[in-house]
């Protein structure tokens, strides 16, 4: 199918392109000669019975870059078929560079190259080549595209872009590991000569290290390199094109590699004995040492462990490793006594962490050095015998009675007397004594158990050839119980029985309390007492257990007869020396129902014909109460409540009295108030004058004399009281006329609106400025112009 495909298309080409024609039968045609090299023949037009070829027929161009004639580099040459070589031909060139890069001779058709050119910036130029007949500026041939490829030259030298390089590979590898791959990179035609052919050497680093000439793989040369020996190195790589002949050219880069550590190393000890020195008052767990042992490789390849190899002495101590300096901290795990040993030696072993299987034959990666430790003398204080001290002593002994001692020892060397004495921060120190020199505890009073049954203080003990080094001890004394009291009943000591009890029945189950302290397997005995025991009406039943039931002898039991019974119970302990007491408990008699449940157990209720009891009988009494303080309240309420609504009906004088209660907005504010409202509506009439007050008119202020006793204000009052009664339309005589007077004491009298100017405009506030510093701000806001007129306030 795809054969089928292919020769459809070549046939269609050739037809549709003009490369064939049909068969017909054409005259005998010379055929023009071969083009030239760089010459670029155009046809010219045949018959239409005649077999044409293309247009254009024409090769690709080549110029040589980087040319630095004095002449133009010539390139090539176009040429029509239609050019019979007598001028009527005109040759343009158009397209990239023309004009600027290349230019043609439009009669000859040559093309040359009029400045140097680089491959690297641009590697070829597209053009297009068109013949014109001069006269008629007409084409004679079809415009056609041509190439002309700039040839290279080898003008650039190899480049590492991406050096400087930085690798690194393991100390100790064999020949040929890998290290890193470089690569230098040519801007010259790699299809084009061998001017871009890259061939790599090493200048600097050998014999350890050596590189592919081709790929730039750089491998170890040398086995068995030691890091220790040397980390770094500086390997110099050039590279250099033309196959790496002579004339070619070189790049050089720099490629710094690095071993990196394996644990080919064992852990060694500087030195194979290790001596130290420890005081013996040293705390467990402190440090008491440090050795090292030395590795010569890096990070977790150098990290070591210590251990003690098992031995004398090294159950004592254990040691640790200092993470930051890989160190062996020894530390103490029992207290150490100079007196009881000197010296300790044992071994400790270093090894590594982290083994590299490829050394093992090399050896043990371990090292051991033998430690030992010199114990120092320390004054030390005295050692008591014991941790704690136990005595005991019965709560009846005499004073000064030696009830224990205590021992301690100094274990120094030069071995010093001790001192004894009670701890007087600690309690107990008042109650007992003790002997300075020979430890003897003794008692100082005498001792009580029920106050006080244990006693806890300290002892210190002392050096006498240095007293400020001490020690101390705890003492533990229990007082013993001596048996001082008797038992006695526990509670209840009051019981009850219902009046149809049985004979035999238990009626309450006693128990005994001993104040002293009872010793293990005491027992209590309990029985009545022997004049109790003729005709009783009650027994006691001991139940060998500590305890007792309280029975009864009779049947049954009378409230009205009697309602108390007594009951002596005898009670002995069993300590030594016995001791014994008469308990009496009270026995109350009480109603029953036929289940035993106790109804009531008062005389009172006996008389009573219904079975309300005493608290019931409260309870109601009491809501009785309450109800009735209740009423009494509420009659006293309403009362009260009366009395107030008919002294405001007498005192009520509103219909003499109009109250006016607006204040209005101020004087520019003539909407708001309505000066009207204050004049008594049933008097007023439309025909009246308004009779206002009128002030006097403005004028510059005047200082006026003070008046003695107020008398312009009586003055004032009398006026107005003159006015009203010659006044017919004045309110009545029993109303209330209020009057406001502003006195003499304001040096700019009244300012009041009322009998105003109609107008600001018309009133001069200039005097205001006169008045002083006080009205300095109204004179201010009044001396302006206004830009309106507000309505006069009446």
């Amino acid at each position: 199918m795809l054969t089928r495909n292919c020769l459809s298309l070549l046939l269609w080409v050739l037809f549709d392109g003009g490369l064939l024609t049909p068969l017909q039968p054409q005259p005998q045609q010379t055929l023009a000669t071969e083009p030239r090299e760089n010459v670029i023949h155009l046809p010219g037009r045949r018959s239409h019975f005649q077999r044409v070829k293309r247009g254009w027929v024409w090769n690709q161009f080549f110029v040589l870059e980087e040319y630095m004639g004095s002449e133009p580099q010539y390139v090539g040459k176009l040429h029509s078929d239609l050019d019979k070589g007598e001028g009527t031909v005109k040759y343009t060139l158009s397209g990239d560079g023309a004009g600027t890069v290349f230019t043609i001779d439009e009669t000859t058709g040559d093309i040359h190259a009029i400045r140097s050119l680089d491959r690297e910036e641009k590697p070829f130029y597209t053009l297009r080549a068109q013949a014109v007949d001069i006269e008629t500026r007409k084409p004679l041939e079809p415009e056609s595209e041509f190439i002309i490829k700039v040839q290279d030259i080898n003008d650039n030298e190899p480049r590492f872009l991406d050096g400087p390089y930085v690798a690194s590979v393991p100390e100790m590898s064999p020949v040929g590991a890998y290290v890193l791959q470089v690569k230098a990179t040519d801007a010259d035609d790699p299809t084009y000569g061998n001017s871009a052919r890259v061939v790599y050497s090493i200048l600097q680093g050998q014999p350890y290290f050596s590189i592919d000439p081709k790929t730039g793989v750089i491998r170890t040369a040398l086995p068995n390199m030691d890091r220790e020996v040397k980390e770094q190195y500086q390997v110099l790589i050039q590279a250099k094109d033309m196959g790496g002949q002579l004339g070619g050219l070189a790049g050089t880069t720099t490629v710094n590699i690095t071993l990196t550590d394996v644990n080919d190393n064992p852990p060694r000890f500087p030195k194979s004995i290790f001596h130290l020195k420890v005081p013996e008052s040293s705390p467990i767990g402190s440090a008491i040492g440090r050795i090292r042992a030395v590795d010569p490789d890096f990070g977790q390849n150098a990290e070591i462990e210590y251990n003690i190899v098992p031995g004398d002495g090294g159950n004592l101590f254990d040691i640790v490793t200092d993470e930051e300096t890989q160190e062996g901290v020894i530390k103490l795990k029992k207290p150490l006594d100079f007196e009881t040993k000197k010296a300790y030696t044992f071994k400790v072993e270093a090894s590594n962490l982290h083994l590299d299987h490829r050394f093992h034959s090399a050896g043990p990666f371990k090292d051991t050095a033998t430690v030992k430790i010199s114990v120092l003398d320390v004054d030390e204080p005295p050692v008591f015998s014991k941790p704690l001290y136990t005595m005991e002593v019965y709560e009846d002994t005499p004073v000064g009675t030696i009830i224990g001692a205590v021992t301690a020892q100094d274990l120094d060397v030069g071995s010093s007397a001790v001192r004894y004495f009670i701890d007087w921060k600690s309690d107990g120190d008042s109650s007992f004594t003790i002997d300075g020199t020979e430890g003897t505890i003794a008692t100082n009073e005498l001792l009580d158990r029920e106050s006080t049954a244990q006693y806890n203080f300290s002892i210190i003990a002392s050096k006498v050839s240095n007293p400020l080094l001490t020690s101390k001890v705890n003492i533990l004394i229990n007082v013993l119980d001596v048996n001082e009291f008797p038992p006695e009943i526990s509670v209840p000591y009051e019981t009850t029985v219902c009046e149809n009890a049985k004979p035999g029945q238990i009626i309450q189950i006693v128990s005994a309390a001993d104040r002293d302290l009872s010793p293990a397997g005491q027992q209590f005995s309990f029985r009545l007492s022997p004049e109790a025991a003729i005709k009783p009406n009650f027994t006691v039943r001991d139940f060998r257990n500590n305890t007792a039931g309280i029975e009864t002898r009779r049947n049954g039991y009378s409230r009205r007869q009697q309602e108390l019974y007594l009951l002596p119970v005898v009670i002995e302990d069993s300590s030594y020396p016995v001791q014994s007491s008469t308990n009496t408990m009270t026995i109350r008699v009480c109603r029953c129902d036929s289940d035993g449940t106790i109804l009531s157990c008062n005389v009172e209720a006996i008389f009573l014909p219904v079975g309300l009891s005493t608290g019931a009988l409260i309870a109601i009494l009491l809501c009785i109460v309450i109800l009735l303080a209740i009423v009494v309240l509420y009659v006293a309420l309403r009362r009260q409540k009366k009395k107030d609504t008919l002294m405001t009906s007498k005192e009520d004088i509103r219909d003499n009295v109009i109250h006016y209660d607006d204040e209005g907005g101020g004087e520019e504010d003539t909407q708001a108030f309505d000066i009207g409202a204050l004049r008594n509506p049933k008097v007023i009439e439309e025909n009246k004058i308004r009779r206002d007050i009128k002030p006097d008119s403005l004028c510059l202020p005047r200082q006026r004399p003070p008046v003695e006793d107020n008398t312009d204000i009586r003055d004032f009052i009398t006026q107005r009281l003159q006015e009203n009664d010659v006044d017919p339309t004045a309110p009545p005589y029993d109303s209330l006329a209020t009057y406001a007077y502003e006195g003499t004491g304001s040096v700019a009298e009244s300012l009041s609106s009322i009998d105003s100017v109609t107008t600001e405009a018309d009133q001069d506030y200039d005097y205001l400025t006169d008045w002083g510093p006080r009205f300095k701000v109204l004179a201010d806001m009044f001396g302006e112009e206004e830009s309106y007129n507000p309505d006069t306030v009446t």
